[in-house]
């Protein structure tokens, strides 16, 4: 059995919940992925993505400095415990269709994130069924009541014979996942292990 602990990433860039989410939008910029957790001291408070961003941010026209993190983060997330089993936790993700958990010690505090790169990579787990399971695609929302309806609905829709391919299913674990884990930079970034908040560039 293998745990959590031996190929989970370490040092992980956190946010502070009275952060901008200007400085968590260049922070994912920065390190290159989609989601970074976000932590009151040493306490794990929620996780903020780029997703959170766009819907709870830009779409409600609240896409400025002077939102928080806090506004926007997604609380209540799901985590796992560094002394947990690898394949467990996979059934945990596959549940629960995430790509990514943070992992807590027995003090519930933050000591890493658990990706499915990571057990691709390292764990020799059988990620492909899981991947498939947590990629199905969404049903987006046509409805007439739809807020996108108006200036926002252009585009196109796929007819029916010829589907837009799901490109999370056809990419592999290890791409898809291996560099959306926001790691430290020491020169720049908080640690986990220092429990602060991430600072400003400013």
């Amino acid at each position: 059995m293998r745990s959590v602990s031996e190929i989970m990433t370490r040092g992980v860039r956190t946010m502070g919940p009275n952060d901008s989410i200007v400085i968590a939008a260049q922070a994912m910029k920065e390190l290159d992925v989609g989601a970074v957790p976000v932590c009151d001291g040493d306490e794990l408070v929620g996780m903020i993505t780029d997703r959170d961003i766009v819907v709870r941010g830009v779409a409600e026209e609240h896409a400025d400095k002077n939102t928080s993190v806090h506004d926007v983060m997604s609380s209540g997330i799901e985590t796992c415990f560094e002394d947990d089993d690898v394949e467990e936790t996979l059934n945990k993700m596959e549940r629960n269709k995430i790509r990514r958990l943070a992992v807590l010690d027995h003090d519930k505090k933050l000591v890493g994130m658990l990706s499915l790169g990571d057990v691709a990579a390292k764990g020799g787990g059988q990620t492909d069924s899981t991947l498939s399971e947590i990629s199905s695609p969404a049903e987006p929302d046509r409805s007439a009541s739809s807020s996108a309806s108006g200036s926002a609905g252009g585009g196109q829709t796929a007819k029916a014979g010829n589907e837009v391919p799901n490109q999370d299913i056809a990419e592999s674990a290890s791409a898809t996942d291996q560099h959306d884990i926001p790691v430290a930079n020491p020169d720049e970034a908080h640690s986990i292990a220092e429990g602060k908040a991430a600072q400003s560039d400013g």
